[in-house]
């Protein structure tokens, strides 16, 4: 295991078969995240993560459980691969003749796979989230015309009309250049760097205390079980971030609710209007979707699938 060279290739097609699989299985939980995170100043259409699903599989079909997920499975492949591979790239070039390594170094390995993964999750999220919430800014505009009509109130019936990614990303690139794909970017950092400075040691560690494996190796069932301890405690920690990184991201902000300048003003503002129990919604949410999501990567990272892909092709030793 001491001279085990990493093969970047291998490490690339891992990560993105993990995060192709992960993602479809936990997609409706992070749009339930996405929307509960966006909802404020008293403008509730969803109680919980439940009410959240239910509504939208009323009024939206099975199909808007997946809004926004078109852009997430395009890029996720990219995102994830360069998230495990930087890290595994990082701790190879971090350690010393192979030896362990120290926690500190550990640390800086995440960091590094924080960092460099931000150049694809920054645009992949700008454009999932504002396809995610478009169901919950129609239902609020059909509440609000409804209470102004003297109506009831029935936002199980919405018929939705909202934009395609490829038409978001072009009004973006037209009226704010390379720049509106990369709004929220200094939040994404404040997200991602820590997450993966978190997650990474802490499943490295866990995951070692199970090895029974004759090459050294975890089992599946430790990677997967280090993987979604790790992942559940790194989204817990960082989800206040995530909160503000949700609501800069939403460019089209609903009927009265509040716009957002950066990150201290985001910041300010929650505080001011909803106070600091505010940073913890979707939460539980986010922990749900990253646990699992981690988990599987691990276990199909650990399982070498890159490395059996690669072996098939010519001119590769069998």
């Amino acid at each position: 295991m001491a001279d085990k060279q990493i093969s970047l290739p291998a490490k690339l097609i891992n990560g993105g078969i993990a995060g192709l699989i992960g993602v479809t299985c936990v997609f409706p939980i992070d749009l339930a995240k996405t929307r509960l995170q966006n909802q404020q100043n008293g403008s509730r259409i969803y109680n919980s993560m439940s009410d959240c699903l239910i509504k939208t599989f009323r009024s939206e079909g099975f199909c808007g459980m997946y809004r926004g997920a078109a852009v997430n499975l395009t890029l996720v492949t990219p995102e994830k691969a360069i998230k495990l591979a930087a890290n595994d790239f990082f701790r190879h070039k971090l350690s010393e003749d192979g030896q362990k390594l120290t926690l500190v170094r550990e640390i800086l390995a995440g960091c590094g796979a924080g960092t460099c993964q931000v150049i694809i999750t920054t645009p992949m999220e700008m454009l999932k989230i504002q396809l995610q919430d478009a169901g919950r800014k129609e239902a609020q505009r059909k509440l609000i015309g409804q209470h102004a009509g003297g109506g009831r109130a029935k936002v199980n019936v919405v018929q939705l009309k909202t934009p395609t990614a490829l038409q978001l990303s072009r009004d973006l690139l037209k009226d704010k250049g390379i720049a509106g794909l990369y709004k929220g970017l200094g939040a994404t950092l404040l997200r991602d760097v820590p997450f993966s400075m978190i997650y990474f040691p802490l499943f490295a560690n866990l995951n070692s205390l199970g090895r029974r494996n004759a090459d050294g190796s975890a089992p599946c069932h430790i990677s997967f079980l280090a993987g979604c301890f790790a992942g559940c405690t790194a989204a817990i920690a960082v989800n206040p971030v995530d909160v503000v990184k949700t609501r800069l991201q939403s460019l089209a902000r609903g009927h009265h609710e509040d716009t957002y300048s950066g990150v201290k003003d985001c910041i300010s503002k929650i505080l001011h209007h909803e106070g600091p129990s505010a940073f913890l919604k979707g939460s539980y949410c986010r922990a749900l979707v990253i646990a699992p999501l981690f988990g599987i990567a691990q276990v199909l990272y650990f399982l070498g699938a890159g490395e059996f892909v690669l072996s098939l092709l010519p001119g590769q030793k069998h």
